[in-house]
């Protein structure tokens, strides 16, 4: 069997189940994070570069670009052909060289429009190859946030319309794994939409860096070439034409901060929908949620009447896959020897694999909550048999009408012990309190005892 690469192997034989199984999920990433995106966005890079140092200092010698390469210029920073990828990779087959090859395949472009040589020396002017990948990888980072943005808002409506939904449904709270003063299952979901939206906030707030100025930082060839000429400025001027931010104090790479920064607010998000993936599960577990059958589906091999959280679950594993690769990429790209290495480059090229396993993880989590309902009878089942819970209730009471050593009354009268709402209305009648306090207690029922939940889920 042949070794060498194919473009049209059946998803089937994906050693990498990101371009496999789940390759229809993944799809909207591949355009931007695969290495033909990447080699595309480098084209863009060189040509807009080219462009900007044209009209930025026209000193240069073949400054002057013709309208023909003027507009084949143009047309390469803005939508390069779709076959240029391939282009590419067979110069770098002859070369060894990924970003050189982007150089050489601009400049045959160019060429092919009509341009000099004086004008193709100005082809990756004054560049090292961490200016074409630092600027090419902040933009595809940059597009893939916003790519990412309509499946995370998707879950944010379908988690606000369930908090919605299920805002008065009272349910056993559980601390320890014990029953606890009751909530309400849409507070537990509010919960969760509000820290998500926290939490995409922070990660839209990471600003995007990036560098352009030679070889260890420093301007080195640029001033040399032409000393007259504000370096500093063109550069910053070519970041912002990017929609970028400029950062002046690099070594040969762009420090990677953002990059640690950007995808540690992600998998901080990831861990909140991990989170969301286990109570979920276990909500489905004790009954408080149902799953809706999907017709033909099949739930176990053996066993015909089950449904299973597989969403979920399969949100979980991959949640837990991708902040595996975020966590070592915040941990790993902003350390590099002196003035740079290469263990960057092989690292960030797997930054597609964790957004990958990411968006995998929303879509399945979008695809469960599609498919699960509050059960209220279940819930009203369980505060039925825990009239104990109300403990709180009454020593809190005590307390407040300054009646000594109420927290010991409770816990005396209820650890321990199986609790009803006769048992608990006896002792509530033993208690120093006012007639009318007695009967506001007596009347109360663990579903009652909710507190704001219902408020503040409306507040969502």
């Amino acid at each position: 069997m042949s070794d060498k690469p194919r473009d049209d192997l059946p998803a089937v034989l994906a050693l990498s189940p990101v371009d496999g199984r789940y390759r229809a999920a993944t799809a909207p990433l591949r355009e931007l994070l695969s290495e033909a995106g990447l080699i595309r966005q480098r084209v863009r890079v060189e040509a807009a570069w080219l462009e900007h140092l044209a009209g930025a200092v026209p000193s240069l010698a073949g400054a002057s670009l013709s309208g023909t390469v003027r507009e084949r210029t143009r047309q390469l920073a803005d939508t390069p052909d779709a076959a240029c990828a391939m282009a590419v990779k067979a110069i770098e087959a002859r070369i060894n060289h990924d970003v050189k090859a982007v150089e050489y395949y601009v400049r045959g472009e160019l060429a092919a429009a009509g341009a000099g040589p004086a004008t193709l020396e100005l082809v990756h002017f004054g560049c090292t190859s961490e200016d074409i990948n630092n600027l090419s990888y902040a933009l595809l980072l940059r597009a893939a946030r916003e790519q990412m943005h309509a499946p995370l808002a998707a879950l944010d409506t379908e988690l606000t319309t369930l908090a919605h939904r299920a805002a008065g449904h009272a349910m056993l709270a559980r601390t320890h794994g014990q029953p606890a003063s009751p909530t309400t299952l849409g507070k537990e979901v509010a919960n969760f939409v509000a820290r998500l939206r926290r939490a995409e906030r922070r990660w839209a707030a990471v600003e995007i860096l990036g560098k352009w100025n030679g070889a260890v930082g420093n301007f080195n060839a640029h001033r040399a070439a032409l000393p007259q000429v504000d370096w500093r400025s063109v550069s910053s001027a070519f970041i912002d034409s990017l929609g970028l931010a400029a950062n002046s104090y690099t070594t040969q790479i762009e420090p990677h901060d953002w990059i640690g920064e950007y995808c540690d607010a992600l998998a901080g998000l990831n861990v909140i929908l991990l989170d969301l993936s286990r109570d979920f599960w276990g909500y489905i577990s004790l009954g408080y949620l149902r799953q809706r059958a999907v017709a033909g589906e099949v739930g176990s091999s053996t066993m015909p009447h089950k449904v299973n959280p597989i969403d979920f679950e399969n949100a979980e594993g991959n949640l837990g896959i991708a902040n595996a690769l975020l966590r070592h990429f915040a941990e790993k790209l902003p350390v590099s020897r002196w003035q740079r290495d290469l263990t960057d480059s092989t690292v960030l090229r797997n930054l597609g694999v964790a957004l990958g396993h990411t968006l995998i993880a929303w879509r399945a989590l979008a695809r469960g909550l599609a498919k699960v309902e509050a059960d209220a009878a279940r819930m009203r089942s369980d505060l039925d048999g825990a009239w104990e819970v109300l403990g709180e209730a009454v020593q809190t009471v005590l307390r407040a009408a300054g009646v000594p050593d109420g927290y010991e009354l409770l816990k005396a009268f209820t650890r321990g012990r199986s609790i009803d709402a006769n048992s608990l209305g006896e002792f509530i009648d033993t208690l120093p309190l006012p007639a009318q306090e007695k009967q506001r207690l007596r009347a109360l029922h663990p579903a009652d005892y909710i507190g704001y939940a219902t408020e503040l889920t409306a507040a969502i």
